[in-house]
């Protein structure tokens, strides 16, 4: 399975960071952005390029969850080693196994997955492995579930070389490496809901008789909603309500299904559904699109690992008691069903209903910009015949190879180190600048006496080589490892990255373009041996701007772009200026949007103030149903840019993205390294399409925006800048 771009990453800094010095990883990564998928392939390419080590995957609670985990490493990774407790109890531990184990079930009271001979026995088994040479690398899933004097035991049996802990909310451990998947990279895939919408439409204050009738039918509205929203599409998913009680709460259940029957809603007819610790009923086939249940009721924590994508709407109610906050029941809410955005507001978002303020506030705190106050407003009726022309990525077209990566590395090569098509004399060049040439294996390590434990002490010590002869099967294993993770900083699998390593410099592999000619081992030990000076190299040729082979556009599509007639608009409540933009082509559009960076507030401040602007559009970020301009990255890969918004001044549209200011001292707060490709992008399409604009930004030592239309410059004394006012 290819992975996304993302979950590529992920894998790399995982196996990178298994050398480091400390003992654990923390690995943050939201619920719904596939955490299995990318540790099961970690597991995978680790072990290929490593010897000596066992997996061992430790899981928490009841629903077998090691059961699902392994049967997920099966479907993805082909001829994996996985075992459960009984295939270790029969065979032990072997180099490159994938243990599934439910810590629970070896430590419970009564539990009878392990009888006490069997539990010295599993001890055995471990002390085996140590003796034959085996490493254990320790994965602890659901990490904030298995933080427990037990689970610590099971671990500290094994001795692990290295603990990788995952959760979507794990907790703070010192000394660990943090590798965390952002929640803005998953929603970008599609594999997440854009927006958490709380409480919609409940406007400033709500009188009930009944808030367990008043939030039913709150989720029922917007269920039927979803449902034909979906039907419109032609799609079978049918929108699942979860309802999530308070714990000792069989009053308040009753509550619900008597109200739910009351819409016809009940275990009879199959709408109904309920996952208890002391009953379940109408779960067979819950998970599936067009499965018949649209509710489901659950207590305080829904069974660690359920996995329901149709799931759109969370019903929390509360009693006056306090409750731990459980941010992985919105998790629930937030995977797409079809992993993929629908070009809508109402289809891309998740919605919660509830009455329990500390459960709201804590929903913000932990998603900070994800969780706002929401309400929905509609384009003004002279804005409806706007259109421009926004461009699309096409899967039509685009190159499966590392053709374009290849050439951009070529050309890297020949602007820094003025590689030709000379191979004899372009070793010489890379030798001259630090690259290592040998068929054997050189590797380094450090001599000398250290009086203070300071840097420049360490900065002295000499270092010293070690040399080994090259083995094409122990080594051969390192070589992999490290051209997989090479191919992490292309966004390349390993197979794409592994035909550039030999078209360049493997002999046998033809290629016109070839920088050296190395034979097969040769080429193993160069990649070895400057590893760290390629991984550098190759990082420089994909970031800067100055090695692009060109600004041609991949295949894509154009499609008419219209402001959509509606929009789910976030803003914050509590800010104590809620004024109304009137230039802003919604109606009811307010001064408290969110989530806004400075820049852009001023903009849109600046836009409402201003006599000369008409109207102003703010546009999406991600999705097909805003406007959109596509161009490439170094490596050949197609990011679609959505400039920030669309202006419009004596009658003419303007284009302006906004970026990051300058702080009073000019030093440049812009964090986009690909600024300048989208300057250009942005300019090619203003040119083709004859409209005006260009990138503002906001210059702290003056409090004023200001304007770059001709050519990018990150200097704000550059004359390319020019005062907003004076232009737009």
């Amino acid at each position: 399975m290819q992975l996304a771009t993302f979950q590529l990453k992920a894998v790399g800094e995982i196996m990178e960071s298994i050398g480091d010095s400390n003992k654990e990883i923390v690995f943050k990564s939201p619920t719904g952005s596939g955490k299995t998928i990318m540790l099961t392939h970690f597991m995978s390419e680790y072990g290929k390029g490593h010897f000596g080590n066992v997996f061992v995957w430790l899981t928490p609670g009841k629903g077998d969850l090691e059961e699902q985990s392994k049967a997920k490493m099966d479907k993805y990774i082909h001829n994996s080693s996985t075992k459960l407790i009984t295939d270790i109890m029969t065979d032990g531990f072997k180099e490159n196994d994938a243990c599934f184990l439910n810590w629970e079930k070896l430590t419970k009271k009564g539990n009878n997955a392990l009888k006490e001979g069997e539990k010295a026995n599993f001890q055995e088994r471990i002390k085996q492995a140590h003796n034959d040479g085996l490493e254990f690398i320790i994965i602890v899933d659901e990490s904030h579930q298995n933080d427990t004097v037990k689970a610590d035991d099971i671990i500290t049996l094994f001795n692990p070389k290295k603990i990788i802990r995952t959760s979507a909310t794990p907790k703070n451990y010192s000394n660990a490496t943090l590798i965390e998947v952002k929640e803005e990279e998953v929603i970008a895939e599609g594999l997440i809901k854009k927006m958490l919408v709380i409480n919609e439409d409940f406007g400033r204050s709500v009188e009930v008789e009944s808030q367990v009738g008043f939030l039913l039918d709150k989720a029922l509205d917007k269920q039927n909603e979803l449902k034909v929203a979906f039907e419109e599409r032609k799609s079978s998913v049918n929108p699942l309500i979860i309802v999530q009680l308070p714990n000792k709460s069989e009053v308040m259940q009753d509550e619900v299904e008597r109200y739910l029957a009351t819409k016809d809603i009940t275990y009879e007819n199959g709408l109904l559904a309920v996952w208890l610790s002391d009953r379940k009923q109408n779960l067979e086939d819950i998970e599936k699109m067009d499965a018949k249940p649209i509710v489901i009721i659950i207590k305080q924590a829904i069974a660690t690992g359920w996995d329901c994508p149709r799931a759109h709407i969370l019903v929390k109610l509360r009693e006056n008691t306090s409750e731990t906050f459980e941010i992985q029941t919105i998790g629930r809410i937030r995977r797409m069903p079809e992993l993929k955005h629908y070009e809508s507001d109402l289809l891309d978002s998740c919605y919660l209903f509830t009455f329990d303020e500390k459960f709201t506030e804590g929903v913000k705190l932990h998603l900070r910009k994800g969780a706002l106050d929401a309400v929905k407003l509609y384009l003004k009726k002279e804005h409806r015949e706007i259109t421009l022309t926004s461009e699309q990525k096409s899967v039509i077209g685009i190159s499966k190879d590392a053709t374009q990566s290849l050439k951009t590395l070529l050309l890297y090569y020949q602007k820094e180190y003025g590689i030709s098509t000379k191979t004899v004399e372009n070793k010489t060049r890379l030798e001259t600048n630090g690259y290592k040439f040998s068929d054997m294996i050189i590797k380094n390590t450090y001599t000398g006496e250290i009086h203070k434990l300071t840097v420049e002490e360490f900065k002295n010590l000499a270092r010293v080589d070690m040399i080994e002869p090259l083995n094409t099967h122990r080594h051969g294993r390192e070589y992999h490892n490290r051209v997989s993770t090479l191919g992490v900083k292309l966004n390349l699998p390993y197979e794409h990255m592994n035909t550039i390593i030999r078209r360049l410099f493997d002999k046998n592999v033809r290629y016109e373009n070839k920088i050296l000619r190395l034979d097969t081992r040769e080429v193993y030990a160069f990649v070895i041996n400057n590893f760290d000076k390629l991984k550098d190299d190759f990082r420089l040729a994909i970031s800067s701007p100055t090695y692009q082979t060109s600004f041609a556009l991949p295949v894509t599509s154009e499609k008419e772009f219209r402001i959509p007639q509606e929009v789910l608009f976030t803003y914050d409540s509590k800010n104590k200026v809620q004024r109304v933009y009137e230039h802003n082509v919604y109606k009811g559009y307010l001064s408290s949007a969110e989530v806004r960076s400075d820049s852009e507030k001023s903009f849109e401040k600046y836009c409402n103030e201003s006599d000369k602007i008409e109207w102003f559009y703010k546009n999406g970020d991600k999705g097909n149903e805003y406007l959109s301009i596509v161009y490439q990255d170094n490596s050949g890969t197609p990011r679609s840019f959505y400039p920030d918004y669309i202006v419009s001044k004596d009658g003419e549209v303007w284009i302006v993205e906004t970026k990051g200011g300058f702080t009073r001292s000019g030093d440049s707060e812009d964090i986009d390294r690909f600024s300048p490709k989208k300057f250009e992008v942005l300019k090619a399409y203003l040119n083709k399409h004859n409209l005006k604009g260009g990138f503002v930004r906001k210059d702290k030592s003056n409090n004023e925006l200001f304007i770059c239309m001709n050519t990018y410059n990150d200097d704000i004394s550059s004359d390319e800048w020019q005062l907003l006012e004076d232009v737009l």
